[in-house]
């Protein structure tokens, strides 16, 4: 009865011991095991189930046919897929332009001024308003007949052209109007930047004789790195999944001209019932979002390297 007594002491103690010695280990695991179990459940698994669907020809209700590779090769042969992808890159390079646009309005808020404050509830306003909201006031205000920008270029004696209904013009409408609320989240992110500017630095280097672009450049810009990288990593991210707009100002017409891969994805599954090939698009468009991720990822590690 000791000899068991003892061992069970031992044992307590060596479990103890275990604990303690990788108690910086265990408890974050702890407090990470329920989120990261929720975090499986809704993104890591259907993740998983959306690319396993992507091999499978389905249409949404009875038996999954496996087809391998064919969803894929019928993507290479899709003239709307690359149309949808070339409208990505689209959206791409021109919301890149908001990252820049953020930085001088923040630049232009950023004054002690008087109703400067109701001037910066203006330009917040984009960035409150629903996405859907946008859509359909650019739809209006895009209208030839009764839209604003026609009622504002007919004394001038210019026609507009049916933007939304142009084969050429219909994608580059959504993108203004997606830059709109886009801006106006970087002019938020630069706005925050700005307050933790050393002001001292300013003031030295304009003691220096350095002002105007020179200043901005060299003082200003290096302390808004952090929200610069933020600034567009969301726009890059925003550009690629870019879907609500398009949804309620063209529905991807006029004959997929403005598709996207996002809202491709959505048609063939919820309108065509071809939810295999649907899954592969959407496949595609996690991959290419991989891409930055880990491109993402390295810049994050790297910064925090030399930050030490």
């Amino acid at each position: 009865m000791a000899e068991i007594t003892i061992m069970t002491d031992h044992r307590a103690e060596r479990s103890v011991t275990f604990f303690r010695k990788h108690k910086l280990l265990i408890m974050p695991l702890v407090f990470i095991a329920p989120a990261f179990a929720m975090f499986s459940i809704f993104v890591i698994y259907p993740i998983i189930q959306s690319i396993a669907l992507s091999f499978t020809e389905w249409q949404g209700i009875g038996p999954k046919k496996w087809v391998g590779f064919n969803n894929y090769r019928l993507l290479l042969d899709d003239p709307v897929f690359w149309k949808s992808l070339v409208n990505n890159i689209y959206w791409l390079v021109f919301f890149l332009l908001a990252p820049v646009l953020g930085l001088f309005v923040a630049l232009f808020l950023n004054q002690n001024v008087y109703g400067i404050r109701l001037v910066k509830s203006l330009f917040f306003f984009p960035f409150v308003v629903s996405q859907i909201v946008v859509g359909l006031v650019f739809a209006w205000f895009y209208d030839p007949a009764f839209g604003l920008l026609a009622t504002l270029l007919d004394p001038l004696g210019v026609s507009l052209p049916p933007i939304l209904a142009d084969e050429n013009w219909a994608t580059f409408g959504i993108i203004v109007a997606g830059l709109w609320p886009q801006t106006a989240y970087c002019m938020i992110l630069y706005l925050t930047g700005l307050n933790s500017v050393n002001p001292e630095m300013i003031e030295a280097a304009r003691l220096d004789g350095a002002k105007g672009w020179r200043l901005l450049v060299k003082i200003i810009l290096p302390q808004l790195k952090a929200a610069t990288f933020i600034a567009l990593v969301v726009t890059v991210i925003g550009a690629l999944r870019s879907f609500d707009l398009v949804a309620i100002m063209t529905e991807g017409g006029p004959y997929n001209s403005s598709n996207v891969l996002a809202y491709y994805m959505y048609d063939n599954a919820i309108f065509r019932y071809r939810m295999g090939y649907a899954s592969a698009i959407a496949t595609v468009l996690f991959l290419i979002m991989n891409v930055y991720i880990v491109w993402f990822l390295m810049r994050l590690n790297k910064n925090e390297k030399g930050a030490r």
